[in-house]
């Protein structure tokens, strides 16, 4: 069996499909989706078709280390993003053509669901209870949302009030509670609001300060007892590394079409088991991208929780769910989502709709925010 094609889609909103095909007819699909840079991460395919086609599908772990090293250049969410797609479908195109999932490839699952959650908007503590009797309606137990909608440099009693009150009105409707900081300030506001909020028992605070300050995160995590979680700008097992050595995180978050895709994701997961650190995947993304974390999930034991992004997707009017033709695999059940039984990834995407789909280009870019001063903010 040889690579014969290997295909890249642009599927709305924001979305890289990738999709790959044997000379004997078996395909796999994966995603590459790297928000807003959708024709970057394209070109880079570019390189892996010219050094893969023709490759045997089956050697996932010597595709995976030429693609990684065998350009000289290596990381960086580009290169990374467009390996991590092609990772998953070969995981996919193995597990079809064998007919076993991926995580019994892996060495078999662990447990039998993961538990889920959501994020949610809303600036007001009526807002926010809202948005929470929804995710609840849809079957998710735990939440994820801003810290506040502007996190300025020099915080004030007022701001920390705002925030308890959001995170009383998201717990008050039955949820559990993450709470992102987007690494929008300084080390100062951010030990303040972190103990401020601690009290509140939330899941984890997210990026209360860019990874590339791992001396002030590792400040931070000493400071609170709340879980510190970060990791959706990292791409390989080597970014994480100075993280687990400080002690500076508790929960990792990285994110299979950035993160080298399920090969490196669970090596990642496993250097995390020997600092005792737990794992909970990124995925805003698509339905590849969440299948390929139940994959990790499944096989995994420190694997906590995940997210994922069911409903509307930015007010543009695609959904989730809309590209697979089995939506129940990627649908919670009380707070939990199952871990898929069909072979490969376990989703079956509608092809049609997706070459459909893919005849309009998207050109998704992230949106800019902005501080009360006008000055830029993290997303």
């Amino acid at each position: 069996m040889k690579i014969a094609r290997i295909e890249t889609f642009h599927v709305p909103p924001r979305w890289l499909f990738v999709r790959v095909e044997s000379d004997d007819g078996a395909v796999g699909w994966g995603e590459a989706s790297l928000e807003g840079w959708a024709e970057a991460v394209d070109g880079a395919f570019e390189a892996l078709k010219d050094r893969f086609i023709g490759h045997d599908p089956y050697r996932i772990e010597d595709i995976w280390q030429i693609g990684y090293r065998g350009g000289f250049y290596r990381g960086g969410p580009v290169l990374m993003s467009a390996l991590s797609g092609l990772d998953q479908a070969l995981w996919d195109l193995k597990g079809k053509a064998v007919g076993l999932p991926a995580w019994q490839m892996m060495g078999g699952r662990v447990r039998d669901r993961i538990r889920a959650y959501a994020w949610i908007g809303g600036d007001r503590p009526d807002d926010v209870a809202s948005a929470c009797e929804v995710r609840k309606s849809q079957g998710f137990s735990a939440v994820k949302m801003n810290a506040t909608a502007e996190l300025d440099w020099i915080g004030t009693p007022k701001l920390f009030d705002e925030v308890i009150a959001r995170v009383e009105a998201a717990q008050g409707a039955g949820m559990d509670v993450g709470l992102d900081f987007h690494g929008r300030v300084h080390r100062p506001m951010a030990k303040q609001l972190a103990k401020v909020l601690e009290p509140l028992g939330l899941l984890f605070i997210e990026e209360p300060l860019l990874s590339e300050n791992p001396e002030g995160l590792a400040d931070i995590a000493a400071l609170v007892s709340t879980p510190i979680a970060l990791g959706e700008r990292l791409f390989s097992r080597w970014d994480f590394k100075p993280f687990f050595e400080r002690g500076a995180v508790d929960i990792i978050q990285p994110d299979l079409s950035h993160a080298g895709g399920l090969s490196e994701c669970r090596r990642i997961a496993s250097m995390a088991e020997a600092y005792d650190v737990a794992v909970a995947p990124h995925c805003p993304l698509g339905p590849l991208a969440l299948a390929a974390c139940l994959q990790l999930a499944a096989n995994a034991p420190n694997v906590a929780i995940q997210e994922m992004s069911l409903g509307i997707h930015y007010n543009v009017g695609h959904d989730l769910l809309e590209f697979i033709t089995d939506k129940e695999v990627l649908s919670p059940v009380d707070g939990y989502l199952p871990i898929p039984e069909k072979p490969g990834l376990g989703v079956t995407i509608d092809e049609e709709a997706v070459r459909e789909a893919h005849k309009d280009r998207h050109r998704w870019r992230n949106p800019i925010w902005r501080q009360k001063d006008g000055s830029f903010a993290e997303w």
